[in-house]
């Protein structure tokens, strides 16, 4: 049970952290996905226009985010540019790159298109997410290849490639740069304390109260690596549930980050306060909770979202509570 004054320390880094929101800088973004209840981007079918249009109208309802990160450009994906539009959102677009280059080019053909047509909604661009997290070094050709296109397709959109701040290191420290840093014009990373807490080596502890600290250390030492660059978190979070569920660490055992509501809001709220007073931009992962993801993820993976993944997608009041009273929206 958090204290009242605990509780109070999470409010009130509910109001710092969004007190900019609405000049846009820094951006406070929340990761996007219609993949919710029954569905799965692996097989069977796509999201409807209906469904897409039922998440971003309580996106807009019930939380402050007025900018989106998506993960596709196709199979239907296509119409999440058309309803963010429709909702004054901007939009962070994901090509999602992996191992069928037919695929990989009819998504990086659709994007160009996209980013053209939505060029006043799509803000940024990106070529690939965590694809040498998933596939090592064996898509680097395709990643590249989509980085040419864009440039030759001249568009107005900054672009990078997504992945985790492990892969902007170029899996060293002290921190270097890899071969895209010289290819991209900003870098978006991936931080998960929770995931470090089980599979690291390196930092292999971190509680809920010690990840804002870690979000911002991993950004600085990116950024130190790669000066000139703009470096955006483009993902953190924490899960909501198994409620006080503990992650164990693979090389130690040790069991410090503990899944939970208070603890999702305790993360989320002291990392966008911190990040904001530093000027920093960052996603949240993510807005509805995903049932379809792999079992890998483990007991966590389908507890991500601020808001659940099946109707009537109740949020986390722990992260939202106050919040929509005191924070400026966008007429």
């Amino acid at each position: 049970m958090l204290s009242l004054s605990k509780w109070l320390g999470i409010l009130i880094g509910l109001l710092i952290s969004f007190q900019t929101f609405a000049d846009g800088k820094p951006m406070r973004c929340v990761a996007f996905s219609p993949y919710v209840g029954g569905l799965t981007p692996d097989y069977g079918a796509r999201p409807s226009k209906q469904l897409v249009d039922t998440l971003l109208d309580k996106l807009v309802a019930d939380t402050p985010f007025r900018c989106i990160m998506t993960y596709g450009v196709i199979n239907g994906l296509e119409y999440v540019f058309e309803a963010a539009m429709q909702r004054q959102l901007s939009v962070t677009a994901i090509v999602w790159l992996d191992k069928e280059v037919e695929v990989n080019s009819q998504s990086i053909s659709s994007a160009i298109a996209l980013a053209r047509k939505y060029d006043k909604t799509i803000t940024r661009l990106s070529c690939g997410s965590e694809v040498r997290t998933r596939h090592d070094y064996r898509y680097d050709s395709e990643i590249s290849r989509c980085l040419q296109a864009m440039r030759e397709a001249k568009l107005s959109q900054p672009v990078t490639t997504i992945d985790t701040w492990w892969e902007w290191c170029n899996r060293q420290q002290p921190c270097a740069p890899t071969s895209f840093s010289a290819q991209v014009d900003w870098i978006g990373i991936n931080v998960f304390p929770w995931w470090e807490s089980q599979f690291s080596p390196i930092h292999s502890c971190i509680s809920a109260e010690q990840a804002a600290q870690f979000h911002l250390a991993r950004l600085e030492e990116v950024r130190r690596a790669n000066p000139g660059k703009d470096v955006v978190i483009t993902e953190f979070g924490w899960p909501n549930a198994p409620e006080n569920y503990a992650a164990t660490n693979r090389h130690t055992g040790q069991q410090c980050a503990v899944a939970g509501v208070a603890n999702q809001a305790l993360v989320i709220n002291s990392t966008l306060a911190l990040l904001g007073q530093k000027g920093y931009s960052a996603t949240v992962f993510e807005a509805f909770s995903e049932t379809w993801k792999p079992s890998n993820e483990g007991e966590s993976g389908q507890y991500w979202g601020v808001c659940q993944g099946e109707p009537p997608y109740r949020c986390n009041a722990a992260v939202l509570m106050s919040l929509m009273r005191n924070t400026p929206r966008r007429k």
